[in-house]
């Protein structure tokens, strides 16, 4: 702790960080959470996000609204955003999810976007973590969200990526050292789900378990904590229930609030002028 407190002379902090997670179509939670969060007068500073976290959190850093980007997925389905290809590193292309990004995305590079961010992606065959903080965005947000197996790796400098999630599916780490408070959203918890006899479900349930099992180090390092097994009954791919999982978000986060209004109200100046509803 006394650390951080040394670190919050430094001139060039920020004053609050906030941490997405990976989960998949469970990220579209962020984006509630976020919403919530501006409407409490808390706005990040600086993101750093892993696979679905990347992906909400480009779009904010770019300067969308969370409802503006909820609005993008209306009618959405993953075959828009995954092209069936024969496998050769992947069952998808990402044609489709880079189209999107191309079409949404008013930056082009890290350094051009209104936020700063940190997007978490995985060096398959140096079995590295990499963090992407400067540089072209699409790469970095697509191999971020690179499922194994499911979606091929992306090359970006001889190098070739896949989900974040493998090694930090809660990449708190990466922001910890620049920010006096971090707020951390964990869409994916730990959870049990009932067993499926189908490849679906237990790919799932592997990745689950595989890129939730990094994350104890990260939930530690927060200085608020926003996670609920409740969006578990979502699966990876849904994309039928965007604005549903984007209000859980929501409402997960206006709970917190309530839990946690007698510190959030100290630490932040902000919040406690914006906390009449809560």
């Amino acid at each position: 702790m006394a650390l951080y407190n040394k670190m919050s002379l430094d001139k060039n902090i920020y004053k609050l960080g906030v941490a997405l997670s990976g989960g998949g179509a469970k990220g579209f939670a962020h984006l509630g959470v976020l919403q919530a969060l501006n409407e409490k007068g808390l706005y990040p500073e600086i993101i750093s996000g892993a696979s679905a976290g990347a992906f909400a959190g480009v779009l904010y850093a770019d300067g969308h609204k969370p409802k503006e980007i909820i609005s993008f997925f209306k009618k959405k389905v993953f075959r828009e955003f995954a092209e069936f290809t024969i496998p050769h590193g992947g069952f998808f292309k990402s044609d489709g999810f880079q189209s999107f990004l191309k079409k949404h995305l008013k930056s082009n590079t890290f350094e051009e976007l209104k936020i700063p961010l940190h997007v978490v992606a995985t060096d398959i065959e140096h079995g590295e973590s990499k963090v992407f903080s400067s540089g072209p965005l699409i790469p970095a947000v697509i191999a971020s969200c690179s499922v194994p197996i499911i979606f091929r790796p992306v090359e970006i400098n001889k190098r070739y990526y896949v989900d974040g999630g493998l090694f930090k599916n809660f990449p708190v780490s990466t922001i910890r050292r620049e920010c006096a408070k971090i707020i951390g959203v964990n869409a994916s918890p730990i959870t049990k789900s009932e067993f499926r006899s189908s490849i679906k479900y237990i790919a799932e349930r592997s990745f689950h378990y595989m890129s939730g099992s990094n994350t104890l180090l990260d939930r530690n390092l927060c200085d608020y904590l926003i996670e609920s097994a409740s969006l578990s009954r979502y699966s990876m791919f849904d994309l039928e229930h965007v604005e549903e999982i984007y209000q859980a978000g929501y409402e997960l986060a206006l709970d917190f609030f309530k839990e946690n209004k007698e510190a959030l109200s100290k630490d932040f100046p902000a919040f406690a002028e914006n906390t009449g509803s809560v």
